[in-house]
């Protein structure tokens, strides 16, 4: 199509108006859009670098021509003003449009609940928060009477939040702890209480944490730590021999670890194997013991035999029979300049001695007693005269008891003075042993024999060092043996738990079909447990209740609760003390099989034992791993530690100190160090499920409360199909106590 010329448009004025004003509209449009994308860029760009530089980049600009819309999730309400506050600041603030979310306040979270209780000789404090429905008036009238002669200082501050579910458990277990130790200080938090006391001996000590772990609430978590003063040894004693037995310390006692380190180091460059055991304690004569009792036996090593007795500041050393005059002067002479002022010292190169131990012998004359391991002591050889043969008898009838001692001792009033001495000593050392013998002679006193205490030797050489006096030879050759011990004859408490494994493996304790009442085909089983308690009255255990998941939770965990404590009630009927047993029912949790067969609704329902550990938790079973996400909090070790069974290469007589240095580093570098937790037995017993609301009998299980308990059991119960189980999730914590709920009827 052909366009008009302009000559022809001027002919058509109105088509000409109509173009120009096109032209226009267009270029107008065209600027105007140009212009609003200009300025939505600058305001976009200007507001995203303040919100940048201002910290609030969360926020995000959207530009609609002169509007500048903010979108985005502001951290806080603070933070959406400081965004809008920042777009105003660069475009107009009636352009911004608000369309950010502020996410909805978080409930404020209760304060921790606590308190911090001292108590000492000036009286009780406390200070901490403690819920507002906590009556403060009688838990301050509970502590007065704790302590009534001085006045209780209160800095407790309340607030209004509900009580946690613990606090009251918690509370009442801390002033039952707080009114037994005179001297400690214990912090209370809901789900945790910790310890920390002062005892005066090591046996007061071992009585209260027993019994504060006895004690412990279901759920609360026991941290404790307290300490005894370490013992006061008199005299302070150190005996160190090396005979055809090798080189032993037969008493060994140091003032510090540093010390302790250094006088083992020095046995074991002597040739002492195995570990020694030397006991830290109070009473040490010199800051300078260490380095005495080294060099002492480095000097008995370099003679190559005898004894070296420490009592205090006084030092024996007994000769070897047959050391030659030239070593043993040389010896002797570097030892008495070596030594520390403070220490005296008294050698004896002896004669030989020829022991024959009839008290008959045509030899020197000789006392012997013996000890046989019925108990009967026998009294044979010389006494100076009447008087001294009624003391002696007398003596030992006091000892060892008046039916058991048989005397025929002869009268010899030749005898040295100071024999009388001498057999009583002797007497009293062997009162110390399981049975063995003691020979008095002029010249030494040999002491022989076996015992159930590991202290013994220590023991019978301070009392012989003691009674006997310096420069006198003793001989002492004692062996531990750990059936005359009547600790480790006593069930270890894993021992305990695998009895009551066996026990429950061997037969299921089962239960009448949805209820606590146990079927006398348990009966023999719960016999079983029963006797196994008895010889373990100190070992905290739980029995737990299980179901499975059949029926009501609630009915459930109510049901496995009852059954739980009639095994209690069950055991505590045969006479077994159940003050350390506490019952807990967990209804259908912790399955150990699958719940959708029988054979694992059978497994399920079971009774469990385990062991309450250090801190009041069950505890793994020993053999067994431990629960990966389980804790303990354990009580510092106290007393001596072992030593590692370490000998150090032979050397040449002249290459080593006396003071055994270079051993001490060896020694330091390989103890190990001492385990804070002992893993124990978390074993269980089976047992039974909640009543079932779907059709299906219950198999029940486990112990009888009353008559049960004493019916001859009629039928074999079906064997357990599970071993004893632990459950690695329960290992770390105790479970929190739950009211059984036994108004509830279990409906089939």
């Amino acid at each position: 199509m052909r366009l008009p010329r302009i000559s022809e448009l001027r002919n058509m004025p109105s088509v000409l108006v109509a173009v120009v004003f096109a032209l226009a509209a267009l270029i107008s449009v065209s600027v105007a859009w140009g212009a609003m994308t200009a300025i939505e860029a600058v305001s976009k760009s200007a507001i995203d670098r303040g919100l940048l530089l201002e910290g609030e980049d969360w926020a995000q600009v959207e530009t609609n021509g002169l509007q500048v819309v903010l979108s985005g999730t502001a951290p806080n309400e603070s933070a959406r003003f400081h965004a809008l506050s920042i777009a105003g600041g660069e475009v107009d603030a009636g352009r911004v449009i608000d369309r950010m979310e502020v996410p909805p306040p978080a409930a404020i979270v209760p304060p921790a609940f606590s308190i911090e209780m001292l108590r000492n000789e000036a009286g009780i404090s406390m200070i901490g928060l403690i819920p507002a429905a906590t009556d403060r008036e009688d838990l301050g009238q509970r502590i007065q009477r704790i302590d009534l002669e001085h006045a209780v200082t209160d800095l407790l501050e309340t607030a209004d939040y509900p009580v946690p579910e613990l606090w009251d458990m918690a509370l009442n277990y801390a002033l039952d702890a707080v009114a037994m130790l005179p001297r400690s200080k214990i912090s209370i938090r809901p789900d945790r209480v910790a310890i920390e006391a002062i005892a005066d001996s090591a046996d007061q000590k071992a009585n209260w944490e027993r019994t504060l772990r006895q004690r412990v609430p279901g759920g609360v978590r026991l941290t404790l730590d307290i300490s005894a003063p370490r013992p006061v040894i008199t005299p302070f004693t150190l005996r160190f021999t090396i005979d055809e037995n090798g080189a032993r310390f037969d008493a060994c006692t140091a003032h510090t670890e540093a010390g302790r380190t250094k006088i083992v180091a020095a046995g074991i460059a002597a040739g002492v194997r195995g570990r020694p055991n030397c006991t830290i304690g109070l009473g040490v004569p010199s800051p300078d013991w260490p380095d005495a009792v080294s060099r002492g036996i480095g000097a008995l090593r370099e003679m190559g035999g005898g004894s070296l007795t420490f009592a205090d500041a006084d030092v024996t050393l007994v000769a070897a029979e047959g050391t030659p005059q030239d070593t043993y002067d040389r010896v002797i002479g570097e030892l008495e300049a070596d030594l520390p002022d403070v220490f005296s010292l008294h050698a004896v190169l002896p004669e030989p001695v020829s022991i024959s131990g009839t008290g008959e012998a045509s030899g020197p004359p000789e006392f012997v007693a013996t000890l046989s391991p019925e108990g009967q002591v026998q009294l044979r050889g010389r006494v100076a005269d009447e008087q001294e043969r009624t003391i002696v008898e007398s003596f030992a009838r006091a000892r060892f008891g008046i039916d058991k001692v048989y005397s025929a001792m002869r009268l010899d009033p030749d005898l040295p003075r100071g024999w009388s001495v001498r057999t009583l000593a002797a007497l009293e050392a062997l009162d110390q042993l399981a049975n063995g013998a003691v020979v008095v002679q002029p010249l030494v006193v040999d002491v022989r024999g076996v015992t159930g205490d590991q202290e013994a030797s220590a023991e019978i050489s301070r009392l012989l060092s003691e009674k006997l006096g310096e420069a006198e030879d003793f001989r002492v050759n004692v062996s531990y043996e750990e059936k005359y011990d009547p600790q480790a004859a006593l069930p270890t408490p894993q021992e305990c738990v695998a009895g009551i494994n066996t026990a429950m493996t061997d037969q299921k304790i089962t239960f009448a079909p949805g209820s606590a009442e146990i079927e006398l085909a348990s009966g023999r089983t719960v016999d079983r447990i029963a006797e196994i308690l008895k010889t373990c009255p100190d070992v905290a255990m739980e029995i737990g209740g299980y179901t499975d998941s059949q029926g009501r939770e609630e009915m459930n965990q109510a049901l496995s609760q009852r059954r739980a404590e009639a095994v209690l009630s069950a055991l505590l009927a045969r006479r077994v003390l159940t003050t350390n047993l506490s019952a807990h029912g967990y209804g259908e949790e912790n399955p150990i099989a699958d719940n959708g067969t029988e054979e694992g609704r059978e497994a399920n329902r079971r009774i469990e034992f385990r062991l309450i550990g250090a801190e009041g938790e069950p505890v793994a079973a020993e053999g067994e791993p431990a629960a990966e996400d389980g804790t303990g909090d354990t009580p510092e070790q106290d007393g001596a530690a072992e030593l590692p069974d370490i000998r150090p290469e032979a050397r040449p007589d002249d290459a080593a100190e006396s003071t055994g240095e270079d051993a001490a580093e060896a020694v330091e570098e390989d103890t190990p160090a001492e385990d804070d937790a002992t893993a124990t037995a978390e074993d269980t017993a089976t047992g039974d499920e909640a009543a079932t609301e779907a059709a299906g009998a219950d198999t029940g299980e486990t112990a009888d409360t009353g008559t049960a308990d004493t019916a001859q059991a009629e039928a074999e119960a079906e064997p357990a199909d599970e071993p004893v189980v632990v459950d690695p999730e329960l290992a770390g914590i105790r479970p929190k106590p739950r009211p059984a709920q036994d108004g509830e009827a279990a409906t089939e």
